[in-house]
């Protein structure tokens, strides 16, 4: 990490100070902040378990991977299980991520976290508003988690316990207004009981990236507004280049996603989220058969 930026220490005087942390009834008086990144809108929230399923951290995974794609900073908290799984899955999508730490940024926990944490910081950041040296304790896991919900305009549960600490990310969120989804599970599986829960209690169901986009007026607005149908041959301004790209190859003729993903290289969930980015921006549409068309 030779060419990483050192830690440096921002007050809410700083220019880039995020903006978000004001809606905290006691934001933090100050923060650590390492990497080359800093939070920037949109930042969505996944979060879960520790010791979480196979089936979760491929959920998580994923999901990372499908907002970075989008050019979405995906936000965690680097402990072990779901919150890792999300970070890997944005740097693997090439994104930004931001890890906010329960410790001092210059403590690494989990231990085994350092080679994330170094990638984490050398495409986005860490933060911390504990001292440099701090060492983890219980009670600094909750101040963490508000952080995480104060900065998202989303969190999504993948899988929690009924007593979870990712459920106090979810109170928060809720609390600040921020939009809550949950991945429902098993009632058979102790990792899904606390999401159930929140489904239960009125949060939204995450089935795919789909229903994030739709919930949150916030999400769905940094991407490129949705106008209907577009001049022939013009591409809607402002797209991502990754969208982009699609659009340039589909022809005018309707094509199937999986033929579409396999000229593309993509994997089937990548593509998924960019056609349905797409697809909120006016620019495809979906039809019958299970095909998709460019509206211009």
């Amino acid at each position: 990490m030779a060419d990483a930026p050192a830690p440096r220490f921002m007050d809410s005087r700083a220019p880039d100070w995020p903006d978000r942390l004001s809606h905290l009834a006691r934001p933090p008086a100050g923060l650590w902040i390492w990497g080359v990144a800093r939070p920037r809108p949109p930042v969505v929230a996944v979060v879960g378990s520790r010791l979480a399923t196979p089936a979760g951290m491929d959920i998580a995974r994923c999901l990372g991977h499908e907002l970075a794609s989008l050019g979405v900073q995906v936000i965690s908290g680097m402990a072990r299980g779901i919150d890792a799984a999300a970070h890997r899955g944005a740097l693997e999508a090439g994104g930004e991520t931001l890890a906010v730490l329960g410790c001092g940024i210059d403590v690494c926990y989990p231990r085994q976290h350092r080679q994330l944490r170094s990638q984490i910081v050398a495409s986005g950041c860490v933060i911390s508003e504990e001292d440099r040296d701090a060492e983890p304790f219980k009670s600094q896991f909750p101040k963490r988690n508000r952080l995480i919900a104060a900065l998202a305009v989303a969190v999504v549960v993948v899988e929690a316990t009924a007593r979870s600490g990712a459920l106090s990310t979810a109170r928060w969120a809720a609390d600040l207004g921020r939009e809550v989804l949950a991945v429902p599970g098993s009632i058979r599986t102790p990792q899904s009981q606390g999401t159930n829960l929140l489904i239960r209690d009125g949060v939204r169901p995450y089935l795919s990236i789909t229903d994030l986009l739709e919930a949150t007026p916030e999400l769905a607005g940094a991407l490129p507004a949705a106008g209907g149908a577009h001049p022939l041959g013009m591409v809607p301004a402002g797209l991502a280049p990754p969208l982009e790209e699609i659009l340039g190859r589909m022809g005018s003729a309707p094509v199937h996603p999986d033929d579409l993903g396999t000229a593309l290289g993509l994997p089937a969930s990548v593509l998924a989220a960019r056609l349905g980015a797409l697809e909120l921006a006016g620019a495809v549409m979906s039809l019958p058969g299970g095909q998709v068309a460019r509206t211009f």
